[in-house]
């Protein structure tokens, strides 16, 4: 088979020409089905991508368009419910579909569009896309059949003032074809988190319950403190942490920190070092200082840990106000791993970093974690909290 080259911006991904160009032939016609294999019909139709190998190209896109700020859409058409119609569907998609469009299997009986470099994107896009789909359809099907074709379309967009569409990053998190090996080390690190939450909370109950007399002895109001965080896939969940700071604090000395520091990452010169936590918060007590200086304020979120909210290691999860000064790019962090009490930023710069190179630092953990990053990464995180380097 011949073999051509699809750039994705990031780098040459091999594929069969076939499916670069989508020839439509007249005397056959040659389809993968989901799984990958090629059938043979008596109709003309585009050769479509195998399940594998679409969502690979639409991970790629999505990085694409983080990296060069354009965003693009994905059409999903699902024709489960069709009865020896699908072929008509599929013809539909395709006539609608541009030269520079890729067209494959999202998964079993849904097709999937990707419709990348939709230049500024606009509120009128997502619908239009939609009709032009739909008006094929129509043309080659009846009413009733139509009827029982379901469209949706997605967009990845660096956008904030137009209406909320279907974002693609959820989909990518739940459909995105994982192999074996990444499953057995997610079992094999849910494992850990629940063996070694175990183990440290009855370790630590007396060190927890000394903590929290003093928490309740030297200023008013509840022992922990319970703030909602973003987890993976943008799920929220009330994380817990010994209570640090005086009762009914605001948060807009942080919100406004956290802003700056996060805009002013990419303006930061090589050299320079930032520290993500804010320093000397007058909202802190005298106790909730040594705690934070200790990390010990942290020990309530083995429960966390234990619920599978959490993991051991992981990102740190955010404040819904800091995700909302995310770019696309950022965004990756809450999406590709479970956040965790500790992980690979904490232990080689901890605070004192850059934004961005603390989010590549994530998704570097994101991409190459296994059972023996995460214990290599907790031997190092005592060090790291004795040393002190950027807790405050």
């Amino acid at each position: 088979m011949r073999r051509g080259y699809f750039s994705d911006g990031l780098g040459w991904l091999p594929v069969p020409l076939s499916m670069l160009t989508h020839p439509i032939t007249t005397n056959r016609r040659r389809v993968q089905d989901p799984r990958g294999r090629t059938c043979v019909d008596r109709h003309d139709r585009s050769p479509m991508m195998s399940v594998e190998m679409f969502r690979g190209v639409l991970v790629r896109e999505r990085k694409r368009a983080d990296r060069s700020g354009d965003p693009f859409m994905l059409l999903l058409v699902n024709i489960s419910a069709l009865e020896g119609a699908a072929d008509a569907a599929i013809e539909a998609v395709a006539a609608s579909k541009r030269d520079t469009d890729v067209m494959g299997w999202f998964q079993e009986s849904v097709i999937g569009l990707i419709v990348p470099y939709v230049g500024a994107f606009s509120p009128s896009l997502a619908p239009e896309l939609e009709r032009r789909v739909t008006v094929e359809v129509a043309q080659r099907l009846d009413a009733a059949t139509a009827s029982r074709i379901s469209i949706n379309v997605h967009a990845h967009t660096h956008a904030k003032d137009v209406p909320v569409v279907d974002p693609v990053d959820p989909l990518l998190g739940d459909f995105r074809a994982r192999p074996k090996s990444a499953l057995i080390h997610d079992g094999l690190k849910r494992a850990l988190d629940v063996l070694g939450s175990v183990t440290l909370l009855i370790l630590l109950a007396p060190v927890m319950a000394v903590i929290a007399v003093l928490v309740k002895a030297t200023s008013p109001g509840p022992v922990f403190f319970r703030q909602v965080r973003i987890g993976q896939r943008g799920k929220p969940f009330t994380m817990l942490k010994f209570r640090s700071m005086r009762p009914n604090s605001g948060h807009a000395i942080h919100q406004d920190y956290v802003t700056w520091f996060i805009k002013s990452s990419g303006t930061q010169s090589s050299g320079e070092t930032g520290v993500f936590k804010l320093m000397k918060d007058p909202r802190i007590t005298t106790i909730g200082r040594i705690l934070r200086n200790t990390s010990l304020d942290e020990l309530p979120q083995f429960i966390n840990v234990l619920m599978g909210q959490m993991s051991l290691v992981g990102p740190r999860p955010p404040l819904a106000y800091e995700v909302e000064q995310y770019k696309s790019w950022h965004c990756r962090r809450v999406l590709e791993a479970k956040p965790g009490i500790t992980g690979l930023w904490q232990v080689t710069g901890r605070s004192r970093t850059t934004f961005d190179e603390m989010v590549r630092l994530d998704l570097r953990y994101a991409r190459t974690y296994s059972l023996w990053t995460d214990i290599k990464i907790l031997l190092a995180t005592p060090k790291a909290v004795i040393s002190g380097k950027g807790a405050c």
